[in-house]
């Protein structure tokens, strides 16, 4: 089956940086969308960022300006570079992609594992 792996997250202090990495692997035919989502404890889990497979972005209002949304398709792995992080960024994050699996017909959504990032102050 297709499984999404995350990598990068962890402690840091708030004006610091971090970057998340997610590589796709597994029976995959193709990608569409890959995003970045967080949940905080006590709250619903959020979209951060995603992008399309054609390179458009969308973030949320709380990370524009602060968060970069990439991608290697070459390497089906999505990236999250975190600048300037606040401790209100605190949060489980998880990987996603659409993700249409070698001989489907049908795109579907994958998560990662889930990457801990905590921002002191």
């Amino acid at each position: 089956q297709v499984q999404l792996v995350e990598s990068g997250g962890g402690l840091v202090q708030a004006g610091g940086s971090l970057r998340l990495s997610c590589a796709a692997s597994g029976s995959i035919g193709s990608i569409s969308t890959m995003g970045w989502y967080r949940q905080a404890p006590g709250k619903q889990r959020e979209l951060v960022a995603k992008i399309s497979s054609g390179g458009s972005r969308n973030y949320a209002d709380s990370v524009k300006g602060r968060f970069t949304i990439s991608r290697d398709n070459a390497k089906n792995t999505v990236y999250l570079q975190m600048d300037s992080l606040k401790p209100e960024d605190t949060a489980v994050y998880y990987c996603n992609a659409v993700v249409r699996a070698r001989y489907s017909s049908n795109f579907r959504d994958y998560w990662g594992q889930g990457s801990q990032v905590t921002v002191s102050s």
